[in-house]
């Protein structure tokens, strides 16, 4: 792996539960069968990318996607315990699905290789496997990452990739995922956030990756491969991040799927009074300071395909947030972070019902 750190991630008992391609395929078709749908629309778009004989590579990485789908829905999502409002195998399809499909028909399929395409979809299925490890950053990239990077792996030696073959395809999944490590410090609040959502200051850390690799990979810049991934990096953390450009009701959703995460992960109830200010600042203040100062689009690729419908949000946001806040004044102190959601849901169909 590329960006150096001090220790590596061991298999957890998700991974032994789903260890074999023949185990995913079961569970995606047994429990989520849409996924198929998806990957059989993927694979039409990249036969037409592709050169003859491309076919097993293809089905290579429609298991790696099947494994971690399955194995993230296991461990964070809706087919364990400890589900994560956000971090979840909905995500996957997020990326993977709506978001690269939006990218190829902005920018056309020829803008990138096929095996571009293709990486894309798997930084999408794993750049998220894993949510639970101490938070730690090296290098710029966290703890989260580093194991995801390496569960990664582990999934396309299984999947049937080949370390020496398919280099580019491991190299590039390092550095998408790396490229992803995100950084959401706020200024000091009295909804303050916890620790762990510390990186370093800055939003994505694929804007980042050239002085990262410049510290730690001396002359990097030589390497065809490297630079490559690097560009790819950048367009991974694009559509990471586009839910600023989600239709404008789409992405209030997923800043709520964040915020009830967070709360989850500070062992809060929404229907806590404890968590009512902490709700109301993250939904207004940080969803600001994301959307308007953390958020930037990295790669051209991305300002072309996101960048006109994240501006259409701008000023929907801070009417919501506004109201909101007003909302919040004209009724007194919240009395949980249920109330603050239920208001930010009503102003937003408000909203949508004035401009029909």
């Amino acid at each position: 792996m590329i960006l150096p750190f001090p220790h590596e991630f061991p298999v957890d008992a998700v991974e032994q539960r789903v260890a074999e391609p023949a185990q995913a395929r079961a569970l995606v078709a047994a429990r989520s069968p849409q996924v198929e749908a998806v990957l059989a629309r993927r694979r039409a778009a990249l036969e037409a990318l592709a050169p003859a004989g491309a076919g097993a590579l293809l089905d290579c990485a429609a298991d790696a996607v099947r494994l971690a789908y399955a194995r993230l829905a296991l461990r964070h999502g809706s087919w364990g315990e400890d589900f994560h409002a956000y971090h979840n195998e909905g995500h996957i399809l997020e990326i993977f699905d709506r978001r690269i499909e939006r990218l190829m028909g902005a920018v056309g399929a020829a803008a990138l290789g096929w095996r571009d395409w293709l990486l894309l979809g798997l930084f999408a299925a794993c750049h998220d496997l894993r949510q639970r490890e101490v938070a730690e950053w090296h290098s710029g990239v966290g703890a989260n990452e580093r194991a995801s990077i390496e569960e990664g792996f582990r999934i396309l030696d299984l999947a049937g990739f080949s370390r020496e073959r398919d280099a580019d395809l491991y190299l590039g999944l390092d550095l998408t995922i790396a490229g992803s490590t995100f950084d959401a410090r706020p200024a000091s609040r009295d909804w303050e956030y916890n620790s762990a959502d510390a990186v370093q200051t800055g939003g994505a850390l694929a804007a980042k990756l050239t002085t990262k690799l410049d510290k730690h990979v001396p002359h990097w810049q030589a390497d065809v491969a490297l630079t490559h991934a690097q560009q790819l990096a950048l367009v991974a953390a694009d559509l990471d991040t586009a839910n600023v450009a989600e239709p404008f009701g789409q992405f209030v959703e997923t800043g709520l799927r964040l915020c009830l995460e967070r709360e989850m992960r500070l062992h809060r109830s929404p229907e806590d009074p404890a968590s009512a200010l902490p709700v109301l600042g993250f939904l207004t203040d940080g969803q600001e300071r994301f959307f308007f100062d953390l958020h930037r689009f990295n790669s051209e690729l991305g300002r072309a395909a996101f960048a006109a419908a994240k501006e259409a949000n701008a000023a929907p946001l801070k009417a919501v947030t506004t109201a909101l806040r007003a909302r919040v004044a004209l009724g007194g102190t919240p009395r949980s972070g249920s109330q603050v959601i239920v208001a930010l849901r009503n102003l937003t169909q408000e909203m949508a019902a004035r401009q029909e």
